[in-house]
């Protein structure tokens, strides 16, 4: 067991190595971008990468305040699930009202990866292959679809 110092170590630590991996990655319009603190231009839409003891996750987050906003950014994305899934090459968990640790209302869409340990560096290999690939595919997503969400 670690302490709260401990395990915030250790997740600082994962987090700085991912993005010294993703650094030279570049985004689909070959510029360099902060993958970890990724800008998606929306406000209230964000991409998000967790990691814990038993799962890695990314997740698309729509938390505007606004009921009815957030519900028509998730109906935006709904009109173009078949576009994402061919881009992502994958169907990732679609859930239009969620609630999260704060306790306030989001909609998600996103992929879990299940049985790795975000403190046990055997399995960082497998949370990094697996953000890295996702969240790229992501950004190319992202890249062809945004502005129709800017309008």
């Amino acid at each position: 067991m670690y302490s709260k110092a401990e395990a915030s170590d250790i997740k600082k630590e994962f987090w700085t190595r991912f993005g010294m991996y993703m650094k030279p990655v570049k985004n689909a319009e070959g510029n360099t971008i902060n993958w970890i603190n990724y800008k998606t231009g929306i406000r209230h839409l964000y991409f998000r990468m967790d990691t814990g003891k038993r799962t890695a996750a990314i997740a698309i987050e729509m938390k505007h305040p606004s009921e009815e906003e957030r519900l028509l950014i998730y109906e935006q994305f709904e009109s173009l699930r078949d576009y994402f899934k061919d881009t992502i090459g994958e169907d990732w968990e679609w859930q239009q009202v969620f609630y999260d640790d704060d306790g306030s209302t989001a909609s998600r869409i996103f992929a879990v990866l299940e049985n790795v340990n975000v403190f046990n560096k055997e399995s960082w290999p497998y949370i990094i292959s697996f953000l890295k690939e996702r969240m790229i595919k992501l950004d190319l997503f992202w890249n062809d679809v945004k502005i129709q969400f800017e309008i």
